[in-house]
């Protein structure tokens, strides 16, 4: 019987967090259970080009991850309609337009968990409700958004 793995979408911000001294433990345990073979990750080519304006240490948490662990998608047109209709819908400002690219594309892929550190745009009741809105309303499923905190301390 094969077992599913979670699998769950990282925006840059829980890269960043591996060293954040405010989110490093959680962020490091996180992948600790992610190199253990307990999660599988979904990132896309919007991660690794803001990955390409962080620090070297940074990029290095990513470039860890074993290659059968991840898997990268890529930003469709789909993808910037969805994202767009966030913006349209006014669940974030304008400025936002790159973390609706990661909602959107986590959204599409039907990914188990969204996770990220940007609690202003992304994990924030507010927001969660609004794109899960959208989503509905344009014929998608809900996106569950979790800091790594909660996928830490809240498996099963």
């Amino acid at each position: 019987m094969q077992i599913h793995l979670q699998n769950l979408y990282l925006d840059t911000s829980v890269f960043g967090g591996y060293y954040d001294e405010e989110f490093e433990e959680d962020t490091r345990m996180l992948f600790e259970k992610i190199k253990l073979g307990q999660f599988h990750v979904v990132y896309s080519n919007i991660t690794e080009d803001e990955l390409l304006d962080a620090p070297e240490r940074v990029r290095n948490v990513f470039l860890d991850i074993p290659g059968y662990l991840k898997t990268k998608i890529e930003l469709s047109q789909e993808a910037v309609q969805l994202a767009d209709t966030y913006l349209s819908e006014n669940v974030v400002g304008q400025t936002s337009r790159t973390d609706c690219f990661h909602i959107a594309l986590a959204t599409i892929e039907k990914v188990d968990i969204l996770v990220s550190w940007n609690f202003k745009h992304i994990v924030n009741v507010k927001r969660i409700r609004g794109y899960n809105s959208v989503n509905l309303k344009f014929g998608y499923s809900i996106i569950d958004i979790r800091s790594p905190k909660e996928i830490i301390y809240n498996e099963s």
